[in-house]
């Protein structure tokens, strides 16, 4: 079992770093020095943040051995200094960077060949070697972020997606009533935002067996959706005002048809992807227009998670087995959303369809802690982001991995947030006589 873990442990770390090297790799030093947008860090930064951050919890706080380069701790610090602010700081030029990160590296897994993975929460079952894996991904995603909102040509590519079609599928599935098992306390590598697992009871509900593609949300710019205030929550409706916001991010109307840019190549629109670039307010407001609302997070994870035949909740819609790819979109192996429809190796046990993978899905629900939660291993984590401020995000995207991506998983980002790699589907309550 301890081999198992090592080997686990290794595994993902390689893959991390792999993706992290792709990324960093394929421009050249004055993109990644540059800041593409004020919303994101220079390239550079994240990369070295990476290294910085698996040097203070696998070098020092797990080895206990002395600091590398403490002298740049805060310069990487992502509390201390605004993104936009970051591209002033003395950081590491791109050499030296990956330099740093290969030099942390190459100790650290030096520690994971000798560490016992048992004694203490933190290594417990390789959990700080999974939560580090998990931070490198994450990265990865917001790199992947900052690509797409860095001009010029492509520098990217990737094989499509499986195609699919929702065709022969409910619009919607029925989601029964009653008590399931949100979160987790037997997840190894879970976050403290997923812990403790507990008991939430649900009335019954209809969600979106498929998420809204951009077609339908298309009908929604059609029929005057970003024009008319009764769709939009008040601070929604100043946001797309303020900022002249018609569409999408990334989206343009030109010729008759909509265009789109995806990662330096501009295409028309697919119709049958899942909607993407689009803030919590606009999620909110189609939905309105739409005569439904966004699920709460208990009802998506109920939705993903739940099986009536045995009552139990399940690790991913399809059962208790690691993600493959025959289940899902995950880890930028596509760097698109799949067709509505796809995966239907990954259909939940209620016959959801994509509820991970693709496009991270906005819910209606504030990000708050769940009862009896404890911060671990540090509360900036997930702890000083809870309220009335951030909107729960569930499924993972295209962009991130498997090992940052459960059916407990919990992202958050504030309203108002579009370049992130979010869709949304909807959800209606059941109407008497429904619910049979």
């Amino acid at each position: 079992m301890t081999e198992d873990l090592r080997r686990r442990a290794l595994d993902a770390l390689t893959a991390a770093r792999a993706r992290t090297a792709t990324l960093t790799s394929c421009v050249d030093d004055h993109e990644l020095t540059a800041q593409h947008s004020p919303l994101m860090s220079p390239l550079v930064w994240d990369l070295a943040h990476i290294g910085n951050q698996e040097e203070q919890w696998l070098w020092r706080t797990v080895a206990g051995r002395e600091a590398l380069r403490p002298e740049i701790d805060s310069v990487y610090d992502a509390f201390e200094h605004p993104r936009a602010l970051r591209p002033t700081l003395p950081l590491l030029a791109p050499a030296e960077a990956r330099v740093y990160a290969s030099d942390v590296r190459g100790r650290v897994l030096d520690v994971l060949d000798r560490t016992p993975l048992e004694g203490g929460p933190l290594v417990d079952a390789a959990f700080a070697f999974g939560m580090i894996a998990q931070h490198e991904q994450q990265h990865d995603e917001t790199m992947l972020i900052t690509h797409q909102l860095r001009k010029g040509p492509a520098a990217l590519t990737a094989p499509e997606p499986p195609g699919g079609s929702a065709r022969g599928l409910p619009a919607e599935v029925l989601v029964p009533g009653g008590p399931f098992t949100m979160g987790t306390s037997t997840e190894p590598w879970a976050l403290d935002n997923e812990r403790p697992s507990h008991q939430r009871v649900v009335p019954p509900f209809f969600i979106d067996t498929v998420p809204v593609t951009c077609g339908a949300y298309q009908a929604f710019i059609k029929d005057g959706g970003y024009t008319d205030p009764r769709w939009w929550a008040a601070d929604g409706w100043d946001q797309i005002r303020q900022h002249d916001i018609g569409a999408p991010l990334f989206w343009r109307r030109e010729g008759g048809q909509w265009l789109r840019r995806r990662f330096g190549v501009t295409e028309p629109v697919p119709a049958d992807e899942p909607v993407l670039h689009v803030s919590w307010y606009e999620a909110d407001a189609y939905a309105r227009w739409a005569g439904r609302r966004l699920p709460t997070e208990a009802e998506w994870e109920k939705a993903a998670r739940h099986d009536p035949d045995s009552g139990r909740s399940r690790r991913f819609p399809w059962g208790d087995e690691d993600p493959a790819p025959a289940h899902a979109n995950l880890g930028q192996r596509h760097l698109r959303p799949a067709p509505v429809g796809s995966y239907p190796e990954g259909e939940s046990a209620l016959g959801v369809r994509q509820l991970i993978g693709d496009v991270w899905e906005w819910t209606s629900s504030d990000f708050l802690p769940y009862p009896g939660f404890a911060a671990f291993p540090y509360r900036e984590y997930s702890e000083v982001f809870f309220g009335s401020e951030h909107k729960v995000l569930r499924g993972g995207s295209f962009a991130v991995d498997a090992v940052a991506c459960r059916g407990t998983f919990r992202n958050w980002d504030l309203p108002v947030r579009r370049q992130i790699f979010a869709g949304f589907r909807t959800a209606r309550d059941a109407a008497p006589g429904e619910a049979s």
